[in-house]
């Protein structure tokens, strides 16, 4: 069996669409997933014959060239095949070297550009968060924003906008940035502090900009080390970066938030649950094709077929499930696989934070976001009637893929701190 980590052939799929051993035809519209199933069954039964021939089948079928189908098989492959003989941590670290050497600055911010242009999976989050901050800082003169998330800041231009047209004077901005990513090295977050500086003189917005970095744990941050002063109203944005948290921490970190006493604390994860399914094979499988399924989906409708951007944004989705389905507690939940859908994350959030509701103003800056996308996003809002979690829901084709919410600390975590 040819290691689905080299170069795979470029025959048409369609010649190879027979079962040899089973005689089931997978050129079906979803064949990927089906044979994909079977393989993450076999493994989790032994059943080594089933293993060896759904493996060839896959590495006969698959290509990070093809159609979606294709590209899951792939993709999937790899990390069925790391699963299957035990390679799973050598494989992640392969990928993650390899990721590390071909980026940069200028390379990675131009990819969030460009997916921010074409699919709302990130800007939704910005937009919402935007929104809360807003709200809960209006009226104030000395602003605090604690950024921990790895956007390359590109979720600031347009609350500086907002800042520079408000009734009032215009407040004094300090933002900062905690660096959870070996990419935002300080070279990097020089180049970020120039162009965030030269926006905001743009906008004549009093702006000032900090770095943190070298922290092993984000427990680690305190007021001090944050330099928050007493006459500044704070907000805590976290875009991504409660996933990368590991499971046994996340408390911990919840209750270092509510020990900073801020205005709002935004946070943005995708709706998917890695985290309560972590050891049971079969269904931390399926929860993983399920939501990688539709992101490629997505990708697919929103980039060309011979994007090199959608090639980039996939190889580094493929080091993600190698993570989750091959190399198990291996390594630490530090790079975000460990993800938990909105409410779970509600629930630890409730321990020490009351939802803070969307106005009618960010619900329809959002509402205004996706009218520039293509069809098949929408917007979900909680009902009042229905026991869901607080927040706000991008989905992609009626499936949910991300959820938005924002919180305040409860009025006694607000009395004890001051």
């Amino acid at each position: 069996m040819q290691n689905p980590n080299q170069q795979p052939r470029n025959e048409n799929s369609s010649s190879r669409s027979q079962s040899p051993e089973y005689g089931e035809p997978v050129s079906d519209g979803k064949w990927a997933p089906r044979l994909l199933r079977e393989c993450a069954t076999a493994i989790s039964n032994k059943d080594s014959t089933k293993i060896h021939h759904l493996l060839w089948m896959l590495n006969e079928l698959a290509s990070p060239y093809g159609d979606c189908n294709q590209k899951l098989a792939f993709y999937f492959l790899q990390a069925l095949f790391c699963k299957a003989t035990d390679t799973g941590l050598r494989c992640y670290k392969t990928l993650t070297s390899a990721a590390e050497k071909s980026k940069s600055f200028d390379s990675s911010r131009k990819l969030i550009l460009k997916f921010q242009e074409v699919s709302p999976w990130t800007t939704f989050g910005h937009v919402a968060s935007n929104g809360a901050i807003l709200e809960a800082l209006d009226g104030e003169n000395k602003l605090h924003i604690i950024d921990i998330s790895n956007t390359f800041c590109t979720q600031w231009p347009t609350l500086l906008e907002a800042l520079a047209t408000r009734n009032d004077k215009t407040p004094h901005l300090k933002l900062t940035v905690v660096v959870t990513e070996s990419i935002l090295v300080k070279s990097v977050m020089k180049e970020v502090a120039q162009r965030m500086e030269k926006f905001a003189r743009l906008m004549g917005v009093p702006f000032e900009f900090n770095v943190i970095s070298g922290l092993n744990h984000l427990k680690e941050l305190t007021k001090e080390s944050l330099n928050i002063q007493e006459e500044e109203a704070l907000a805590v944005n976290c875009i991504g970066a409660l996933r990368n948290v590991e499971v046994e921490e996340r408390g911990e970190v919840i209750r270092m938030l509510q020990s900073l006493n801020p205005k709002v604390v935004t946070i943005v994860e995708h709706e998917a649950d890695f985290s309560s399914t972590r050891n049971d094979f079969v269904k931390c499988f399926e929860e993983c094709l399920r939501f990688y399924t539709l992101y490629f989906e997505m990708l697919d409708e929103s980039f060309p077929t011979t994007s090199n951007e959608r090639l980039v944004i996939e190889r580094e989705c493929s080091k993600c499930i190698v993570k989750v389905l091959a190399c198990e507690n291996e390594i630490g939940d530090g790079d975000g696989e460990r993800r938990e859908r909105g409410n779970q994350w509600s629930e630890r959030l409730r321990e020490c934070f009351s939802p803070f509701p969307l106005n009618d103003d960010a619900v329809d800056d959002v509402k205004a976001l996706l009218k520039r996308y293509k069809a098949g996003w929408s917007l979900v809002l909680p009902q009042p009637d229905q026991d869901q979690s607080p927040g706000i829901y991008l989905t992609w084709r009626e499936e949910t893929v991300v959820w938005a919410s924002a919180w305040k600390p409860q009025e006694k975590s607000r009395e004890v701190a001051t």
